[in-house]
């Protein structure tokens, strides 16, 4: 049994990760739950909110997260729980499916999760090119900003289908904003940029939380609040399997694929920077299944969907984390919070969480890599970057994910085209340092291609090879070709068969081990033949002209007076004839 307990791979990293534990390593994990807890309290206030669910489902979500992925996942130092990344699509699923709506494609979206985790199709997270996530996360940043400019205002615009035109309705209603939540929202919002500086241990998001409280209380401010905070983890307002429309599972089906894609995405890559932070191993597909386990089980206690998150796993690291209990001790301290904090928590402004998340949105953007896509002047990059952006904005994340790939896919393959070069020369016997060669054959000639032929460069490598019929012997040196497709192989049979036709020969030198796989797969290396396939072109050349020392040059018509090759051929042999012994003499006679 307990053999049998070692080859389950969760239970075999609980082994590594607790290996020596000790009472300083238990210090250790409270204290930066405790620190990470802190962080992570105004942030699930506020995601609950912003999820288009309430503050309570935000908390419940924290908790659930921290005690079931966080015990589950991948890694040691990885905090799940609401982000504003996952915020940001649920409220448009909110406004048209409704709260139920969003349980029911979490739901959906668990399965999904951990279907992935049981398919390792983890790694495959790294296929999303940088402009395409940074692009998708300012996407992000402007939904959650603009969702929260009615909290900030103190206003009530119409509902929008998505953030671009919902900032529309700011430019043409009349806004009359509320000072009292501006003033609100701007206090929060400077103790979090002013703070900071001063002393980066404090959690600034509480505490402008906690002067907003006050002095919106203390002044006797009329504006939004929280409202009640249920003093239990089980809401009254939750799924439950009577709830489940199990007929009409297909309505729900996209956007289940658009959070179980940012749960991926966002705990994957929330993974990889905590692998990179603390030096520990990370477990892609044991952090896909426990996303999937946990977000499976949110729903029924009345939380939103969550996934791994950047800013809380970075506290967590920079705490002193050891092992994963410093996620379940931080969901401990939010639960704690809840109990005995509700009747205080129920007065914080939603303006003040608004304060929160437009911080929050600004820190969300890649700006190193924005900048870096900018000073590099990479345009394609840019490109990618600013279609993403507007698509997350204007659609929902599956589909603005699918036009940055396409985007980011048909740039790529313009630049791969464009890589693809073919030069051609005669034999250089300068070239041939160290080889016996002195005189070339005109007939041979050289080609060097560079780059993968594919259906992107064929007309490039077809256009090269036009000049070929001028030679008897073509050599194609592929050393710089690293991929040939389907429509490559195409066109390299063309040419080897219209040649051939010709009366010519092709010979290939220098395949790559893929390539060469492709020449045997498609029947041109049978086309060619075995003989006509060299490690590198110098041996070709070398084996060539010396068949034509024997032979003759096939294009010359055997000897000609012309060949360089012939002449030296004949002067070789002349030299040979003129130092043999004449017949019947001596020397003659003793050699016989």
């Amino acid at each position: 049994m307990h053999n049998l307990l070692n080859r389950v791979p969760l239970i075999s990293v609980w082994q590594r990760e607790f290996a020596g534990y000790s009472g300083a390593k238990l210090r250790a994990d409270v204290l930066a739950g405790l620190t990470t807890g802190a962080v992570a309290l105004p942030l699930a206030l506020a995601f609950g909110v912003a999820s288009g669910a309430d503050a309570p489902a935000g908390l419940v979500t924290a908790i659930l997260a921290g005690l079931i992925i966080g015990g589950l996942g991948g890694a040691a130092y990885q905090i799940s729980g609401p982000t504003g990344a996952m915020s940001a699509i649920l409220i448009a699923i909110s406004a048209r499916y409704g709260i139920e709506g969003v349980w029911i494609a979490t739901l959906l979206a668990g399965v999904m999760l951990i279907a992935l985790g049981l398919a390792r199709l983890g790694r495959y997270i790294s296929f999303i090119p940088s402009p395409v996530i940074a692009g998708f996360t300012s996407g992000i940043a402007l939904i959650i900003a603009i969702g929260q400019l009615d909290n900030v205002l103190g206003i009530q615009t119409p509902k929008a289908g998505n953030a671009l035109e919902k900032l529309l309705h700011y430019f043409t209603q009349p806004l009359l904003p509320d000072w009292h939540t501006v003033l609100i929202a701007g206090t929060v919002i400077a103790v979090m940029l002013v703070l900071p500086r001063f002393n980066k241990t404090i959690p600034a998001s509480l505490v402008g939380i906690i002067v907003a409280t006050v002095m919106s209380v203390g002044l006797g401010w009329n504006v939004p609040i929280i409202g009640d905070i249920p003093r239990t983890i089980l809401l009254d307002h939750r799924l439950t399997w009577e709830q489940i429309p199990w007929a009409h599972f297909s309505d729900l089906l996209t956007p289940a694929v658009s959070i179980a894609a940012l749960g991926a995405i966002e705990s994957l890559l929330c993974g990889a920077v905590g692998s990179t932070m603390s030096g520990k191993p990370f477990d892609s597909n044991q952090e896909l299944v426990a996303q999937g386990i946990g977000n499976l089980l949110i729903p029924f206690f009345g939380g939103v969907p969550a996934t791994a998150a950047i800013a809380r796993t970075s506290v967590a690291i920079k705490s002193g984390a050891v092992t994963r209990l410093t996620s379940i001790v931080h969901a401990l301290l939010l639960l704690l919070s809840a109990l005995a904090l509700g009747p205080i928590i129920r007065y914080v402004p939603l303006a003040a969480l608004g304060g929160v998340l437009l911080v929050t949105a600004w820190r969300m953007n890649e700006w190193e890599s924005i900048h870096f896509f900018a000073n590099a002047r990479l345009r394609h990059a840019l490109a990618g970057f600013f279609i993403t952006m507007l698509a997350t904005a204007a659609l929902d994340l599956t589909q603005a994910i699918l036009i940055g790939i396409a985007i980011s896919a048909v740039i790529y393959l313009r630049q791969s085209a464009a890589s693809t070069v073919v030069t051609s020369a005669p034999v250089n016997p300068q070239q041939m340092q160290g080889m016996p060669i002195t005189a070339t054959c005109p007939s041979i000639h050289v080609y060097y291609l560079t780059g993968p032929v594919f259906f992107g460069s064929v007309t490039t490598v077809l256009e090269a090879f036009e000049t070929a019929g001028d030679y008897h012997t073509i050599i194609i040196s592929m050393r710089g070709v690293p991929l040939v497709d389907a429509m490559g192989i195409q066109a390299l049979h063309q040419i080897v068969a219209e040649h051939h036709a010709r009366g010519g020969e092709v010979i290939f030198t220098a395949l790559q081990p893929n390539v060469l796989d492709m020449f045997r797969r498609t029947g041109l290396f049978e086309l060619v033949g075995a003989r006509n396939i060299y490690w590198s072109s110098a041996d070709a050349i070398v084996e060539l002209h010396e068949k034509r020392l024997v032979a003759g040059c096939p294009r010359c018509h055997a000897h000609s007076e012309s060949c360089q090759v012939w002449q030296m051929a004949r002067a070789r042999l002349s030299g040979q004839l003129a130092n043999q012994p004449a017949p019947g003499s001596e020397s003659s006679t003793q050699a016989g």
